[in-house]
């Protein structure tokens, strides 16, 4: 579970989240939305631990991040809109390399199958990286965060650059890891996206949460003119 109460955080005397308070139970995708400075990454941020909030408290699964960052990101799989992976390894290579730094032992044949569960084809698994496009290698992201059993996701602009195929892949495979019981926070402005992969969203205006409501009680074109009312005025 993800829990934000009243979290504030400032830079230089200007406030970018204010008096932030949202929940993402188990099994359930948030989609933060807002434009660019609205706060979102500030929000992650605080998440993953690596700000502390001025006021409030942020949690994972009951850990501060403030006070228990270590313990807090043992559990978080961390997918930012551009996923660094080792360009002359293949996909099982790098897979293999992250799941030993967070101390997980698999075989050749269980990291295959984890790569497979989350959508990359198996004739890509054994190629190098440098070759992969965007969507894979989110995919190969997707993966390292699953094989540490990551009970909580935080995506950062994970659609980015994704084409129609990919984007629409990578919503199915979060609907199937929240289906697993992940909580997952996803961060975007890309109002198509977040409507066809989130359960529940919240708009997000100079760092103040100014709406939320359930995706299954709005359509795309209703989301974009609340969004848009909001935002714009």
């Amino acid at each position: 579970m993800i829990k934000i109460e009243n979290a504030r955080k400032a830079y230089n005397g200007k406030e970018a989240v204010k008096g932030l308070s949202l929940s993402v139970k188990s099994g359930e995708i948030y989609g933060l939305l807002g434009p660019n400075g609205a706060g979102k990454s500030t929000t992650l941020n605080m998440l993953l631990g690596f700000l502390q909030p001025d006021a409030g408290i942020t949690l994972l699964n009951s850990y501060d991040t403030s006070t228990d960052a270590k313990e807090a990101r043992k559990m978080i799989g961390y997918i930012s809109e551009n996923v660094n992976l080792y360009p002359y390894l293949t996909g099982i290579e790098n897979l293999y390399y992250f799941c030993k730094l967070a101390g997980k032992n698999y075989s050749k044949e269980e990291l295959s199958g984890i790569l497979s569960v989350c959508g990359l084809q198996r004739d890509s698994h054994h190629k190098k990286t440098g070759a992969y496009s965007k969507g894979m290698r989110q995919k190969v992201g997707i993966a390292i965060a699953y094989a540490k059993k990551a009970k909580v996701y935080l995506l950062d602009e994970p659609a980015s650059g994704l084409d129609p195929l990919a984007s629409n892949e990578l919503s199915s495979l979060l609907k199937k890891l929240a289906g697993e019981g992940a909580a997952i926070l996803m961060a975007s402005h890309d109002i198509f996206r977040v409507r066809e992969t989130c359960s529940r969203i919240g708009i997000l205006k100079s760092g103040v949460l100014v709406r939320e409501m359930y995706t299954s009680g709005v359509t795309a074109n209703e989301l974009e003119k609340i969004y848009l009312d909001y935002i714009q005025s």
